[in-house]
């Protein structure tokens, strides 16, 4: 199987064809030539105007649900998903039924998805039966190869499970992933508190329910000196707590959402179940702190918080709503739509190698000789999201008919290959 990609810009640091627009020809998976007007009979042809090509992307924080909800989302639909929004690689939480807490089910998820276009690595579960209470066997899931720690969708509540598990993977230089929330705070919230949710007489998540988590936890990791990733960071000051501990040396990198960088809590006016979401959306003064703090650097990577919902847990008043929407298909054109004026180099290394090198994977290289891990894309190209670019099964998204910029155009990996 021979794939020619055409008249293609390489936006990656990691290739000595870097910013220069070439042909490349892949065969049987691997980069086989780079260069000007190569000819290949046969080769299925990929090109589009102002085509732009990078090392694969990488999400690190989608659901899956399988095993346990497959309804909503499989490893296979997830998989396609993940295609149409141009990533190549992607960290599964394990808030599966039952919870992904050993070496089997970690076997299971990789077994299933070895040969697709879409690496799926698991995220092993911190505590046993993502219950907080002790911890699981994460050495085990290790070696049969979990990425990273977290109990995904239901943060680390105690201080002494945080700090053992923190002290834990630091003998394999792990890391720990967490959805800073203060529970015990936040309660039953159902969007920001604030004024909105005063107006609106909803009962609000407030902001020190996060920025206690991210305060907290990041003393642990300076006291144990190990690695900690918050993801789903949402407000201003949870950024201006992250900035000042990195510039004091601790080991902490963080994500945002596209979504959080773009919607804010005066949207929920019209009571969309769709933009019910955990970290709620915040004010506006906050997605402008997100967005500046991208610029700047203090954002390391982004995360699509996939979070597939079928339609009866969402077409429900909005009090009985179940959190979350899809993200993998809309990530990039979020973030493009969000950060005009940040360079596409700067967010293609946010999409491709930032994630890699935070959770030790492998460099993309993009020279003759190497694997094919690509994604293709046209930047700034406008477009109507429209249910055709959704490869989940579910379809909870906000997004639907909205204009977005920068769309996907196909990936290839693993002997494989997607063209949307």
């Amino acid at each position: 199987m021979q794939i020619l990609l055409k008249s293609a810009r390489i936006i990656s640091e990691n290739s000595p064809f870097k910013g220069q627009t070439k042909d490349i020809l892949i065969s049987n998976g691997i980069i086989q030539k780079i260069g000007d007007r190569i000819q290949a009979d046969g080769a299925q042809v990929i090109e589009a105007e102002n085509l732009h090509v990078s090392g694969g992307w990488m999400d690190i924080f989608a659901h899956f649900n399988d095993p346990g909800q497959e309804y909503k989302e499989d490893l296979q639909s997830g998989s396609r998903a993940a295609a149409k929004g141009g990533f190549t690689t992607v960290l599964i939480v394990p808030n599966t039924q039952p919870a992904m807490q050993s070496k089997p089910q970690i076997e299971y998820v990789i077994s299933k998805t070895r040969h697709g276009a879409v690496q799926v690595l698991p995220m092993g579960a911190v505590s046993k039966n993502i219950e907080g209470s002790s911890l699981a066997e994460m050495i085990e899931m290790k070696e049969a190869g979990a990425v990273a720690f977290t109990d995904g969708l239901k943060p680390i509540q105690s201080p002494g499970i945080m700090l053992k598990a923190l002290q834990y993977v630091k003998a394999f230089d792990g890391v720990i992933v967490q959805v800073p929330e203060d529970t015990s705070i936040a309660g039953h919230g159902l969007m920001n508190e604030g004024i909105q949710s005063t107006q609106l007489g909803m009962p609000g998540k407030p902001a020190i329910a996060e920025e206690l988590m991210v305060k907290r936890d990041l003393e642990l990791a300076a006291y144990t000196d190990s690695k900690i990733h918050f993801t789903g960071v949402s407000t201003a000051e949870s950024i201006r707590l992250i900035a000042e501990a990195k510039a004091k040396g601790v080991k902490v990198t963080c994500s945002v959402t596209p979504y959080h960088l773009l919607l804010h809590d005066g949207l929920l006016r019209n009571y969309d179940t769709n933009l019910k979401v955990n970290p709620p959306l915040r004010t506006e003064a906050d997605v402008a702190a997100l967005r500046k703090a991208v610029e700047d650097g203090t954002v390391d990577c982004f995360a699509s918080h996939h979070l597939p919902q079928d339609w009866d847990a969402k077409t429900v008043e909005f009090e009985y709503a179940k959190n979350g929407m899809i993200g993998l298909e809309t990530a990039f054109g979020l973030v493009s739509k969000a950060l005009p004026n940040v360079p596409v180099e700067k967010i293609i290394s946010m999409l491709s190698d930032v994630p890699r090198t935070i959770f030790g994977l492998p460099a993309v290289q993009i020279e003759e000789g190497a694997q094919a891990n690509i994604t293709c894309f046209v930047p700034g190209l406008k477009y109507i999201f429209e249910q055709e670019h959704i490869g989940s099964l579910s379809k909870n998204t906000y997004f639907l008919g909205e204009e977005l910029q920068g769309k996907v155009i196909a990936i290839c990996n693993n002997q494989q290959y997607a063209i949307n």
